[in-house]
């Protein structure tokens, strides 16, 4: 039967989509302990029903696109653990099918459609677990980054996600790497940054950042996330003005995490009265990323009118 829903391009020239939120703390609400390097990739191999179920909270909230638990999921990352690149692959492709799975039980329960599946992709400093996707910079060539890349996201494409989520990147080297990576796949995809006062996490103008993308017909949306609330307002607007493209914006909580207490600090700063001036500026895939939970994205969804 061929699907008569629109895809995610045309759904988000029709108005705003909800994105989920932080699928990390949904998972470390329901008990899971994901202090590891791996982070919610591990659950993958090990309890793949909690990332279904953790996706089926942000759906049942509102959500109409649920991010894939594969941010820090690499062939790579996984050999470190002894996980040979054929089974890498299963679970890589694994991901997508758990995010297909929780649509089919929100469907089934009646949440209103379509979903879709956006397939998570993190930058190069995600797989090192040393916080260096906040840095950028790391030394390596555009080529050698694309050809990390690229393996990864021909198992992501070949399992059929409605969109590549390239999220959290910290730096133009690795967005160019990223573009180029994409090609030829088949499926569309988004590029979002991780930024900080007005610049990327390296420290390049927001303008040039978004340019790479202007002109990559592949990539559907632009704009940041795993960010300050407060960075994203002004990005927002950057964004669509430099690239004529639907804009993608989901920040965090506002909280700050102590290291040395190990808690996070401080008040939200992500309320739902912030997404109208997203929406206006031109944001069209709007959600949360680290610590925005399920209340939240619902009560953004009820302010977009879904």
């Amino acid at each position: 039967m061929v699907s008569t829903s629109p895809t995610l391009a045309e759904a988000l020239a029709a108005g705003p989509v909800v994105l989920d939120g932080g699928l990390s703390n949904q998972l470390e609400s329901a008990g899971h302990d994901l202090s590891d390097a791996l982070w919610s990739a591990r659950l993958l191999a090990e309890e793949p029903e909690a990332v279904v179920l953790a996706h089926l909270a942000y759906y049942e909230a509102g959500a109409q696109v649920a991010i894939t638990s594969s941010y820090q999921a690499t062939f790579e990352g996984f050999a470190r653990r002894g996980i040979g690149a054929e089974e890498a692959a299963v679970l890589l492709g694994r991901s997508v099918e758990l995010a297909r799975e929780a649509a089919r039980r929100a469907l089934a329960g009646g949440v209103a459609g379509p979903l879709y599946v956006a397939a998570s992709a993190g930058p190069y400093g995600a797989m090192l677990a040393d916080g260096s996707e906040y840095r950028g910079r790391y030394g390596l060539s555009v080529d050698q980054l694309e050809r990390f890349h690229r393996p990864r996201l021909e198992v992501l494409a070949a399992a059929r996600p409605d969109v590549l989520a390239l999220e959290t990147v910290p730096d133009t080297d690795e967005a160019h790497a990223l573009l180029r990576a994409v090609r030829g796949l088949g499926v569309p995809a988004y590029l979002s940054y991780s930024v900080a006062g007005g610049r990327t996490r390296a420290g390049q103008p927001l303008e040039e950042a978004f340019a790479a993308a202007a002109e990559a017909d592949e990539v559907i949306a632009v704009g940041v996330n795993c960010c300050a609330p407060d960075d994203a307002d002004r990005a927002v607007e950057i964004a669509a003005r430099v690239t004529g493209k639907p804009v993608v914006v989901y920040p965090n909580s506002g909280e700050s995490w102590d290291a040395e207490a190990r808690e996070w600090c401080g008040s939200p700063a992500f309320t739902a009265d912030r997404v109208a001036a997203w929406a206006a500026a031109g944001a069209r895939l709007i959600g949360g990323c680290c610590r925005v939970g399920p209340e939240a994205i619902a009560e953004l969804a009820a302010g977009l009118g879904r």
